[in-house]
């Protein structure tokens, strides 16, 4: 750039497969490797690893954090969608009213 401030490239995020995932919890909680050494081994972030690891002792019922299951969550995102429709839905029928009171009156 000419003002001398560089930019660093624009990074694209990883996805990783459900099996990966998996067996990168298996690695820390049944083979009882730590967060950190499976993480490198790995080639991931620790903080990844760790948000995976507590959605599954959450998905087991044995999270100490109150971590919502999948099941939960999945359900809290489909209660979300459905109240923001019922709330047009209700300010569509508010409008209507008024516009046919109008008009009657």
């Amino acid at each position: 750039m000419e003002d001398g401030s560089e930019q660093k490239p624009k990074q694209h995020r990883r996805r990783f497969t459900d099996e990966f995932k998996a067996g990168a919890v298996r690695l820390v909680l049944i083979e009882g490797r730590s967060i950190h050494g499976a993480s490198t081994d790995l080639g991931i972030h620790a903080a990844s690893l760790s948000r995976w690891v507590e959605q599954s002792r959450a998905d087991q019922g044995k999270s100490k954090r109150g971590t919502l299951t999948t099941e939960e969550k999945e359900e809290l995102t489909r209660l979300r969608k459905e109240n923001r429709e019922l709330r047009l839905e209700r300010e569509i029928l508010k409008k209507a009213a008024a516009f046919f009171a109008k008009e009657n009156a």
